[in-house]
Order: C-alpha cells, then structure tokens, then sequence
C-alpha cells in the first residue's frame, strides 16, 4: 500500500474490528489506565487486549498523538507542533504526523522539541524532522553511509545530520525513507 495515511488507516480500523472497540473508546480505555511511557502503554494493550506489538505500539501512539504526546515525549509537545506547522506551514503537518506514525513502529525513543524542529533521540540523535519552508518538511537523518539516492542529500560534515530528505507530500513518506531512519535508528541504539 503506498499511501501512508490509508495504511495506518486501514490499520486502526483492523485494531477497531478485532478488539470491538471504537478508536475512542480505546483512547479512554489507555487514558483510563493512568499509564503514561509508551512501552507500558503498548505492553499494556498487547496483554488486555491481545494485540500484537505492531498494532499496540501505533495504537499507543495514536493514543498519546491525540493528547499531544508521543513516544518518549515530553507532555506539551503538541503545542510545540501546533507552533511548528502554524500559519502557512500548517498544511505541511500531515507529513509529520505521518512519518511519525511510521516511526513509532520502531520502539521507544525520545522526542526533543526545539525552536524549529523536533530531535528524534535514543542514547544520540538519529533524525530531525521539521517545516524547512511553508512548502516542505525535512528530515535529517544522522547516519554516516547510506545506499545513494537521488533523494538524499549529503551534508557539510560536523553538522547535526549527515543526510537530509525534502519531503512535500504524504505520499513521500514511503519505504525507502523509512527504511533509512530505520537504520540510523538502530544505529543510535
């Protein structure tokens, strides 16, 4: 399927059907549980409700979307997004919610916002995602060799990235990218 959103889409409604609840319902049912780390969360859901660990770990991360949180977020960062993509760059907040979704299927990691991006961290950074312009979101992706693409743009050495990626739709969250932050994610474990 090469259309992120319709995938996790089509996901949340298979969580809907097999455990019988409404993405609602299953959103109180994780705030009701006063857990608030994502691994207890995701752990948490696997065991209550049978999920396996891929549909727990984006159902937390829904979950925590919707309250303004996200995987090892500090609470608030909603509001730090809500600032990132105002004004003329809100139409590019889509291309982060959905590479953030993707992402979450990786594991625990931490999200530190700053002025003008968030810093997606494990033991080091491993991506910077964030509105480059009102025209397109950019993700940095620390990892020092990856197989060449067009996409990829090398950067100056010492920099806070080794490689960056242009994104202007949804619909260039694909595998390949993934993948790549797959790999620099491990990397920073």
């Amino acid at each position: 399927m090469s259309d992120p959103q319709k995938a996790l889409t089509t996901q949340l409604s298979n969580i809907e059907r097999r455990t019988g609840k409404t993405l609602e319902e299953l959103k109180t049912f994780i705030h009701a549980s006063g857990l608030t780390k994502h691994s207890e969360v995701r752990d948490m859901l696997k065991q209550e409700l049978g999920l396996g660990f891929g549909d727990a770990n984006t159902l937390a991360h829904v979950a925590r979307q919707a309250e303004g949180g996200a995987p090892g977020s500090a609470a608030g960062s909603g509001e730090v997004l809500d600032t990132l993509y105002s004004g003329p760059k809100a139409a590019l907040r889509p291309i982060h919610e959905i590479l953030m979704a993707r992402l979450a299927a990786f594991g625990d990691f931490d999200i530190v916002p700053k002025k003008t991006y968030v810093s997606l961290r494990r033991r080091k950074q491993f991506a910077m995602i964030g509105p480059a312009t009102n025209t397109r979101v950019e993700a940095g992706i620390n990892m020092s060799a990856l197989p060449p693409s067009a996409r990829l743009e090398a950067l100056p050495p010492k920099g806070m990235c080794n490689f960056r990626v242009k994104l202007t739709s949804p619909a260039e969250v694909d595998d390949e990218l993934i993948d790549w932050l797959k790999l620099a994610y491990d990397a920073a474990g």
